[in-house]
């Protein structure tokens, strides 16, 4: 998932827009990546609100 948000991120600077939900989202994924769920799906997020 981080992989393609940073294509599409990088994309996106290249052609001078801004994805601020993109990069929030982009956040929310290296913080559970931190958390050891490398490999986990987007239903980790749900993690994040608890």
């Amino acid at each position: 998932m981080r992989k393609d948000l940073s294509i599409c991120l990088g994309e996106a600077r290249a052609n001078g827009t801004a994805l601020p939900v993109t990069a929030l989202v982009d956040q929310f994924y290296a913080r559970i990546q931190a958390q050891g769920g490398a490999r986990w799906d987007t239903s980790s997020l749900i993690r994040l609100l608890r």
